[in-house]
């Protein structure tokens, strides 16, 4: 009698774990919706590397011009920081999605969004990109780099005058001190802060589905319509946001661990 006993809450137990399993299985996401996301993830990793190259490169010629006692080149850059930095995002990417394709050629707007590549030579063939994705670097390199000029510029101040005044006493001219003795340290100084710029736009490339970009957010969005699934949907894409900046910020803490090691060498 106890050994029937036993085997029956066993069988019951197995029955009852078998039934939470397969509906714990039915709330997953088919491989195919985890695919979209997956892609969804290159389209915001690769718009987000595109643009933190770019915005960099533009920040550092901007934070050079505001930086300059000349005012041709410091009011232009004030002026642009101003306008970029106090408009909202998602304007600025409607205003480059919408407003520049309707002052575009319609041949130039029917090219722009054509399927076609570009070739180098008979070796390389390069898809052209979409209108969303070009509207969404041109949109997003600019914002940031508004922020990110601020930060570099902030790290300039933070070399000492007697460093330039070294430069120049050795001969180089005022483009030479600044690419070869301010550049370099103040990027060291405005490591910290510039990453959390990078991190922000990670996070920012999520307006860019109000303009069709198929990125991360507006992928889970699809997957979310197609399987009423909205806490799977999200949840993953949650996660694989929190794993990218998770991913520069475990970067910038081995950066400045090398940092602390290097001057500690030269000592």
């Amino acid at each position: 009698m106890p050994v029937l006993f036993y085997l029956t809450l066993v069988n019951s137990l197995v029955t009852r774990l078998m039934i939470e399993f397969h509906a714990i299985l039915g709330q997953m996401l088919a491989p195919k919706y985890i695919g979209w996301l997956l892609d969804g993830l290159y389209m915001t990793l690769l718009l987000s590397a595109v643009v933190a190259v770019l915005s960099t490169l533009l920040g550092i010629v901007i934070a050079a011009a505001h930086s300059s006692h000349q005012r041709w080149l410091s009011r232009p850059a004030a002026i642009f920081i101003a306008v970029f930095r106090n408009t909202p995002l998602l304007v600025q990417l409607f205003f480059w999605y919408f407003g520049i394709s309707s002052l575009l050629p319609e041949n130039t707007v029917v090219w722009l969004n054509s399927v076609h590549s570009v070739t180098f030579g008979s070796y390389l063939a390069l898809t052209w990109p979409s209108f969303e994705l070009l509207c969404a670097i041109v949109g997003l390199s600019l914002y940031s780099a508004t922020y990110v000029s601020e930060e570099i510029r902030s790290g300039m101040r933070g070399v000492a005058e007697a460093q330039r005044l070294a430069g120049a006493a050795l001969g180089l001219t005022r483009w030479q001190v600044l690419r070869y003795v301010i550049l370099p340290q103040a990027a060291r100084i405005a490591l910290p802060p510039l990453l959390g710029q990078y991190m922000n736009i990670i996070k920012n490339t999520s307006l860019t589905m109000a303009i069709g970009l198929a990125e991360l957010s507006y992928t889970s969005r699809q997957v979310e319509a197609q399987t009423f699934k909205t806490f799977q949907a999200f949840g993953i894409a949650t996660l694989f946001y929190i794993g990218s900046i998770a991913l520069i910020e475990s970067g910038g803490q081995l950066l400045r661990r090398r940092q602390r090691l290097t001057d500690g060498a030269h000592r």
